[in-house]
């Protein structure tokens, strides 16, 4: 007879941890889609600042006029690093806004304060009552039909300390999800929502009128880039309230493991501001989220918006 193996393992404890957590490990870091030419740029130095995201670019003057040709190595520049940092540009709101509109139509935001136009947003935070709904890892405007495409921000007022903005790369926080997860959310659809961004700050009279306006929309959970292919992560914690047609308990249970994603660190990159820095970030690809962390001190920013493309 042959003898039965005997483990020699020395036996563990009793042990257990919640479910659907973060946990340790290696992750997979792409920062470029499979098949993508990883090419050099002609036109600027990029410095990167991160594995996958967030690149300073040097070398290029945004007050003037873009030629085709820097127009077109600069979306490809932020197709593959999804948010580029531009130091010391000190545009006039008029110069951000020309520049925005090398990627399309600009966008207005009626629940935003405004800056010296309808398409300039302006979150000036001199104001210690003034809201800070920033801070939270979001996708800007997905409870539109056609969230936006991008977004220049640049810093007029800089802090002493804190005040910084960090990015998640969504294309990596989705590439390393488990595969049944990854099976299960591929093809679903999510509920997005202007008012639980917005109601812990604003009363009910200012966002009734609009919920005309903005409707729900759905958008799917994962949605491939129009430019790269590529899938990303579409939910965030300020818009979406739900999966279609899933149960409840379970939707808010996927959800809340598909918003902890931006909160790795390996997916992100944390930007320091100095005046005049502008920030032009892929709204399709990331998520972002403004730290709140520099009180009693103020801090100044503009934003402008390019409309972006129904989420595919």
């Amino acid at each position: 007879m042959t003898a039965l193996a005997v483990s020699t393992a020395p036996a563990l404890r009793d042990h257990r941890i919640p479910a659907d957590g973060l946990y340790e490990g290696q992750r997979v870091l792409h920062r470029l889609p499979d098949g993508w030419e990883d090419r050099p740029y002609e036109r600027f130095e990029v410095v990167p600042q991160a594995r996958t995201i967030g690149a300073e670019l040097r070398g290029v003057d945004l007050s003037r006029p873009l030629d085709d040709g820097l127009r077109a190595e600069l979306n490809r520049a932020l197709l593959e690093w999804k948010v580029l940092f531009f130091r010391g540009a000190h545009l006039t709101s008029a110069q951000q806004r020309d520049f925005a509109r090398n990627w399309g139509e600009l966008e207005t935001n009626p629940l935003l304060a405004r800056g010296d136009s309808e398409d300039v947003v302006r979150f000036d935070k001199k104001d210690p009552t003034a809201p800070t709904f920033e801070n939270v890892w979001h996708t800007d405007v997905t409870f539109r039909e056609r969230p936006a495409l991008g977004a220049v921000l640049q810093l007029r007022e800089v802090p002493p300390f804190g005040g910084d903005t960090m990015w998640a790369d969504m294309a990596a926080a989705y590439d390393n999800l488990p595969l049944d997860i990854k099976e299960r959310i591929d093809g679903a659809r999510a509920v997005h929502d202007f008012i639980p961004g917005f109601e812990r700050f604003y009363p009910a009279e200012r966002l009734a009128p609009l919920q005309e306006q903005f409707p729900p929309v759905e958008h799917p959970v994962v949605r491939r880039h129009p430019e790269t292919g590529r899938k990303m992560l579409f939910v965030n914690t300020s818009f979406t309230t739900r999966i279609v047609g899933w149960e409840r308990a379970e939707s808010d249970r996927v959800l809340r493991l598909l918003f902890q994603q931006a909160h790795v660190p390996e997916y992100q990159v944390r930007f320091r501001w100095q005046p005049g820095d502008i920030a032009f970030w892929d709204n399709r690809a990331t998520q972002h989220y403004a730290v709140a962390d520099y009180a009693p001190h103020g801090r100044v920013a503009e934003r402008v918006a390019i409309a972006g493309d129904r989420p595919q």
